[in-house]
């Protein structure tokens, strides 16, 4: 755990991205292959025991650090207020052991596997009697640098500015592997064992790499005019998909659907297996996931997809109800032969080739949008909402497939957003480093004389706006639900959405997508903020 501990804080304590990048490679370098690969998982944002583990809860951890450090309930609470951070305000509240000797159980060192598969995942889901013993425990053989990675680990929040990316770059510059197969190795479901971590940084292939999507080549967006990407001649141009990105792959035989997520979608879609399955060579399809009727120019609003991707096996009725389609607009694989570096336009004539020949019409090819200059792409880019999509796609004809999110070659043009003005009704603190201030945000639109909650946001404001807005909250409060405070209906802005529509789950009856704050409106009284019926007449 110390050695854990130790690389927890040169990441903590370190901003430049060269410094954290060499603190991983020489942690990976020394650390115990069974521990490196459980810092490896935590890193890339798993959890102890997985998600349904329970080792503590939160209410939990602060009735026994009241317990154990003699303080009241209310000062535990008024310390966490002032800290921000529940695992640092358990590591403050108790004092350190005494010197480590040099034998015994208090010079022992315990390796992170050891303390995570042998203390805490034992116990995990036991009753409380038995979990808060392992974990007071803990609070009292650690010191403060290893006890705060203890409470990390139990509040799940172990978040030290390390991307997934970077770790990756780390492990690439350890081993010699090319990151692209390190970040595809890591994709999906695996386990932190230190076979696991060898097969990871092995530079022969692996048995396993034959079922393993790439990974995404993710577009950046494109926030200025696209004059200045040059000739529209060198760049294609595809409608901007509302659904799940997603590789289609087979090979010898097999047939795995992965989303962007890293998880497996086998079963979910069969139609798209089935269709899979008539292509007549192997190959790996980047496209999108979309709910579609035969015959409709446009698909089904997202949230029809939804309700797919939470069965693993649909029905008669789900299928008719929401049949799903693949728009292919990528071939990174035919064959067995890696495609990834070859120009766009290759992999496009080839793709279209196998497409053609398949003849499936749960699997079709991404139309191109024709255009002759900038402007004539801009005339159709505003008709993108009434298609059903949610802007246009630009990706240069000569560019390889990268990994992650690289720009320069792929582009996403999106439309301007929905909006409407609505009235700030509840604020929450935030986490982190603004888990002092009220930066959370449930909005509400006006139906009848009654304000109801239609959207809930925390981005948009800068600091200086965000501290205003606390400081007001803070003064107009009416009442308090545990974090949750209900402020005077008086202050305004406008909120900007991907999309909206129906819903029966939400009072309102309409979802928004991706809430955000456009702009502070303090010219306008709350009486004016806009209606329900407003919103409900912008959805699908």
């Amino acid at each position: 755990m110390r050695r854990f501990a130790a690389l927890y804080e040169r990441l903590d304590r370190s901003t430049a991205t060269g410094d954290k990048r060499a603190a991983l490679v020489d942690y990976f370098r020394d650390a115990p292959p069974h521990d490196a690969a459980w810092a490896l998982w935590l890193l890339a944002g798993g959890k102890v025991g997985g998600a349904k583990a329970r080792i503590a809860t939160t209410t939990e951890l602060r009735t026994w650090i009241a317990e154990e450090s003699g303080n009241p309930d209310w000062l535990v609470e008024a310390s966490h207020h002032a800290v921000g951070d529940l695992a640092e305000t358990l590591a403050l509240l108790l004092d350190d052991p005494p010197e480590r000797s040099e034998q015994g159980d208090a010079g022992e060192d315990i390796g992170l596997a050891d303390w995570i598969e042998r203390r805490l995942v034992p116990v995990a889901n036991a009753d409380a009697d038995t979990r808060r013993a392992v974990v007071v425990s803990a609070w009292r053989s650690l010191r403060f640098r290893e006890r705060l990675v203890f409470n990390k680990l139990l509040t799940g929040a172990l978040r030290v500015g390390v991307s997934s990316g970077l770790v990756q770059k780390a492990l690439a510059d350890l081993s010699g592997v090319d990151v692209a197969r390190i970040a595809q190795r890591m994709l999906g479901r695996w386990t932190p064992t230190a076979g696991f971590l060898q097969d990871l940084l092995a530079n022969e292939d692996r048995p396993g790499d034959a079922a393993l999507p790439y990974p995404f080549f993710l577009a950046s967006p494109l926030e200025s005019a696209p004059d200045a990407l040059g000739a529209i001649d060198d760049w294609l141009l595809e409608w901007k998909w509302d659904g799940i990105r997603l590789q289609l792959i087979r090979r010898a035989g097999d047939i795995a659907l992965w989303s962007r997520g890293e998880e497996r979608m086998d079963g979910r879609f069969p139609e798209i297996e089935s269709a899979a399955a008539r292509l007549p060579r192997d190959a790996v399809i980047d496209g999108e996931l979309l709910a579609w009727q035969e015959g409709d120019p446009a698909p089904l609003p997202f949230s029809s997809l939804q309700t797919r991707i939470q069965r693993l096996k649909p029905g008669p009725k789900t299928l008719a109800a929401a049949p799903a389609r693949v728009l292919a607009y990528d071939l990174l694989e035919l064959d067995g032969e890696d495609l990834r570096e070859q120009p766009l336009a290759q992999r496009r004539r080839l793709l279209a080739e196998l497409i053609e020949a398949a003849d499936q019409p749960q699997l079709r090819l991404s139309s191109r949008v024709e255009a002759d200059d900038w402007a004539a792409a801009a005339a159709v880019r505003d008709e993108a909402r009434a298609r059903g999509v949610e802007g246009l796609m630009l990706k240069r004809r000569e560019s390889p497939y990268r990994h992650g999110r690289k720009r320069g070659d792929w582009w996403k043009w999106k439309v301007d957003p929905l909006t409407v003005d609505a009235v700030l009704l509840y604020a929450q603190s935030g986490s982190g480093r603004r888990s002092t201030l009220y930066t959370d945000y449930t909005f509400a639109l006006w139906e009848g004389d009654a304000l109801v909650p239609v959207a809930k946001a925390y981005s948009g404001l800068d600091d200086r706006q965000i501290l205003q807005l606390d400081r007001w909250i803070r003064e107009h409060t009416l009442e308090r639900f545990g974090p949750v405070r209900a402020v005077v209906p008086e202050q305004v802005f406008e909120l900007g959405f991907e999309g909206v529509n129906l819903s029966r789950r939400h009072k309102s009856g309409v979802a928004v997508r991706f809430p955000r704050i456009l702009r502070w409106r303090t010219d306008k009284p709350a009486a004016e903020a806009d209606r329900v019926d407003a919103l409900r007449a912008l959805a699908r």
